[in-house]
Order: C-alpha cells, then structure tokens, then sequence
C-alpha cells in the first residue's frame, strides 16, 4: 500500500477545518450561519472528496463560549465523525483530533487502528494537549498552569501510542503519568498515521518537532510567519525530522471584491456574535499559546469572521493569490472555512482551484485520485 496522500510532494494541501461544530469558524448570528449537523457533514465530505481535496480536521469541544450563539456549543465527537465520513468516502484523509487527558491513549491507539481498516489507512491524528480551562473543570479534571507538565504528559501519552502502533509483543509501561501491564496493540495501523499538533508555545513546538508530521499555526503576519518557518524546519532538521507547517483560512470567495467585502461586513461584523468572540479572545489570553498575544487583541475582527484565520477574501483570482502567498511563505498547505461550506464550497472548487493547478501548486483531481489508490 502506498504512503497516506497527506506526505505526497509537491502538492499544497487543502483541508476543511471545524465542520463538525455549530458555526463552523465564523463567530456570526446570521441565520446562514453553518449548521453542523451529520447530514451536513456527510453532504460536504462528499464534495470535498470528489474535488480532490486532502483532508477535514475536527475541533474536539466540550463547552460553548456563550454569547447570543453559544458559539461552539453543539459539537460532533470527532472519532466517531471521522469514522463515519472515511466509511462513505473513498480518497480523502479525516482527521480525529483528541485531547490526552481526556482519552487513554491505549484506548486511542485502538480506536485508530481500527478506523484504519474501515478507511484503507485515511485517518489522522490531531493531539491536543489542553489549554480550555472551563472544558477541564466541566470534565472534572485539573488543567496544569504550566505549559511544561501539559506537553509532558502529551509525550508519554504518545510515547504509549507510538508503542501500540510498533510492537508486536505484549509490553509493560512504567512512566511518570501511565504504569501500563502487559498491553499489546492488535490491530496496529497499515501504515504511517499523519498526526498533527498546533502549537504556538515554545513547549509546543518543541512537542510537535519531536512527534507530528505537521505543526498547525495560524498565519497572521506573512513575513512573520516566513521567519517562524525557517525556524520550525531548521529544528525538525536538526532532530532528524521532517515537520510541515500547516494554517488556517476563512474564504469568502464571490464574483467581486465588492460583493465579497460586503458579505465579510454583514456577518463578520455586522452580525457578529462579539459576546461569544470576547469570550474565546479572553480564554486564549488566560490559557493559550495558539497565538501570538502581542496580535490577539489585534485580530478581534478577524476572530469573528474566521476564528482567527487567514483572510481569503475577494474574487477568485484574489483567493488563489492569497493561498499562493501562503505557499510563496513556506507553508504546507491550509485549511478552509466558509460561513457556509456546503452551499460556499462549489464556487471555490469551480473558480479557484484551476487557478492554483494552472499556476503548479496543486494538482488535478484525478491525478491526486491516483496517489490516494
């Protein structure tokens, strides 16, 4: 069986991120606002696997951040969803994104290898290694202030996975957090997993260099975001890896710019839900490193049209040269959100990507088709 579609070269991936929550990434109370229903997501799966797109990522969240849309409050457990999207779908990668102190990891290690079958070796893993205070106290659990201990546990967490994954005899665990008897991973993957991480903490990073095969961060200052590239791929060099960096983007793709910047106004902030943006702005300051806190009180805009994303907005040729920019800054590839991404998506599969084929950086469908085979 060929390598996952995720390590192919010379592609310039395109996901979808945060399909399976209420709202998607837009934090707005316009009535078109995404509805994360099963049907919804089974609907856009399909479409984004028959335009050759690489991969869905999940939020895993537990509570909502209030406001008038308790945004985020209506979830899709992301292993399950995962699940059932790689079982009606035939190329795309879906990605389980999992929070350690929440899953044994011999449970996930299990869990994976299972979807592994069902998907012929689709499925990614998104690790998280905690950072939503209120998420941890509704759970009962105590989030650790320091960065050091949550990363801590991140590693040995995958250091028993990664070991379910390898060994082909029963083995026993002794470690600072998990004292395992005798466990043994049967099934174990067919092949490589992706396994992704956002990090923004220097913690983080150092986690994700040591362990993912993509680092998740967003893109806010594109010359900035060039330096902290270099940085990432010189330290994964020099551990004897190959990290690629990953974003996220918000699109809001219409025949003009007028019509594009009008539509951005009306339910990024006309109709934002600032209540619910103000709420997930203070949870990052007090708890998170995803992004940089010299810019997060400067991106508040950007919070509620896209979660923080990189802005794609404006005709078609104006959205493919904003991701060329983003290829051009050494990313790897983002993910895509729309206010509506069943209705959204169709434009941008018609209009852009024969753009970014035409201009190298992504290849035809049928093409991608082939590798995924």
């Amino acid at each position: 069986m060929t390598e996952n579609s995720m390590f192919a070269a010379g592609q310039f991936l395109l996901g979808t991120f945060a399909s399976n929550c209420s709202g998607g990434m837009s934090v707005t109370k316009v009535p078109e606002r995404w509805n994360n229903s099963w049907d919804n997501n089974l609907k856009l799966a399909r479409l984004l696997d028959d335009a050759g797109i690489d991969f869905m990522l999940p939020i895993a969240r537990w509570i909502g951040y209030g406001g008038e849309t308790n945004f985020h409050g209506g979830v899709l457990e992301t292993m399950t969803w995962a699940t059932g999207l790689l079982a009606h779908t035939k190329n795309i990668n879906v990605f389980a994104t999992v929070h350690t102190t929440a899953n044994h990891p011999v449970v996930v290690a299990k869990q994976i290898a299972t979807v592994d079958q069902i998907s012929k070796g689709r499925i990614g893993l998104n690790i998280v290694a905690g950072w939503n205070r209120p998420e941890y106290e509704a759970l009962g659990l105590t989030l650790p202030v320091d960065h050091e201990t949550r990363y801590a546990y991140a590693e040995e967490w995958f250091d028993v996975v990664k070991a379910l994954w390898q060994r082909e005899e029963a083995f026993d665990f002794d470690g600072q957090f998990f004292s395992l008897k005798q466990v043994l991973g049967d099934p174990r993957p067919s092949r490589k997993v992706p396994i992704l991480n956002a990090a923004g903490s220097g913690q983080g990073r150092a986690f994700a260099v040591r362990n993912a095969d993509f680092l998740f961060t967003p893109a806010i200052d594109l010359a900035r975001s060039t330096e902290e590239i270099a940085e990432i791929k010189a330290q994964s060099s020099a551990a004897g890896r190959s990290v690629g960096v990953l974003t996220f983007s918000h699109v809001v793709c219409r025949p003009t710019e007028k019509e594009a910047r009008d539509y951005l106004q009306y339910f990024g902030q006309d109709n934002a839900d600032w209540a619910a943006v103000d709420n997930l702005v203070n949870l990052q300051f007090a708890h998170a490193h995803s992004f940089p806190h010299d810019l997060l009180a400067l991106i508040r805009d950007r919070m509620a049209a896209g979660h923080g994303g990189f802005p794609l907005v404006g005709t078609p040729e104006q959205v493919a040269e904003g991701l060329i920019a983003l290829h051009a800054a050494g990313f790897s590839g983002t993910t895509l959100s729309f206010v509506d991404y069943a209705e959204e998506f169709p434009y941008f599969r018609d209009t852009v990507l024969p753009i970014l084929e035409a201009r190298g950086i992504r290849r035809p469908a049928p093409a991608r088709e082939a590798i995924a085979a």
